[in-house]
């Protein structure tokens, strides 16, 4: 299993590149080979320790397009930058089995599925027999059901999430997943509302009582809009960068991010400042 040099110093800094036409907040600009691999030297020179690559948007309302157009915009991009960057670590976000399975085929090391293994009964067996980093994401319903899934009761937001991301662990462990293959991540912006994605960071250590790796994607999301008045997404970079430094704090390893190059800069002066000589 392959894990970036930085791994449990400082976070490692995940770069976003989505190669669909509709994602929320750079939606079309990288679903060419040519741009993605463009995109891909930008953020490596920025410090990028793992590139994400999408090919189907999970936004809010987003239109699922299928394994088959999955599969078209994701592998030409993937195998040009695998080419060009041989030694970068690349991580495919999707929940079908049939793309991972092509993911890992054309160069991918790890799969981020942000159904948690809910949505495709391949997934779980097809990371077991990869061995494969694996992603495991909270969420509830899909892309079109989500923002109606907010509803925790009185257990609260933070011991539901937990509950749940231990629940779905334990499924994967049952389909041959070893834990040393799983990074959690609480999914913000999935079926939580603006006060619960505050929460879930707030409480950020709660989710590392487990011994499991924590992955965090605040990354232009709403409730950053939200808390900032601000509703373009590419100008919520400062409050990204918040949430990042207060992820770094609770010992976060893994940031997911669009604007690689500031993220980079903060965990590095997290990390030197934190840093015990």
């Amino acid at each position: 299993m392959r894990h970036p040099t930085c791994w449990g110093r400082r976070p490692a800094v995940m770069g976003v590149i989505n190669l669909t036409p509709d994602s929320f907040s750079d939606g079309g600009q990288f679903n060419s080979a040519k741009q993605a691999r463009k995109e891909a030297d930008r953020q490596i020179n920025d410090g990028a320790d793992v590139l994400d690559l999408g090919a189907q948007s999970t936004r809010p309302g987003a239109e699922e397009v299928g394994e088959e157009e999955e599969l078209k915009r994701l592998i030409p991009c993937l195998q040009a930058i695998r080419r060009d960057h041989p030694d970068v670590i690349i991580s495919v976000d999707t929940f079908l089995a049939a793309v991972a399975t092509a993911a890992l085929e054309a160069g991918a090391d790890w799969i981020n599925d942000v159904s948690g293994g809910r949505r495709d009964a391949g997934m779980l067996p097809l990371i077991a027999d990869a061995g494969c980093p694996y992603v495991l994401m909270h969420s509830r319903g899909d892309s079109a059901s989500m923002d109606a899934c907010t509803n925790y009761g009185s257990e609260g937001v933070v011991n539901a999430v937990r509950r749940e991301l231990r629940e779905s662990t334990k499924r994967a462990l049952r389909q041959g997943v070893k834990a040393t293959q799983l990074i959690w991540d609480p999914g913000l912006g999935f079926a939580k509302d603006n006060e619960q994605n505050l929460e879930l960071i707030r409480q950020l250590e709660e989710f590392q009582r487990d011994g499991i790796p924590l992955l965090l994607g605040p990354s232009r999301k709403r409730f950053i809009g939200a808390v900032l008045n601000q509703p373009r997404p590419k100008a919520r970079i400062w409050g990204t960068a918040a949430v990042c430094a207060r992820a770094q704090a609770a010992g976060v390893h893994v940031l997911r991010v669009h604007d690689v190059g500031p993220i980079h800069q903060v965990v590095s002066m997290g990390e030197a400042v934190a840093r015990n000589t």
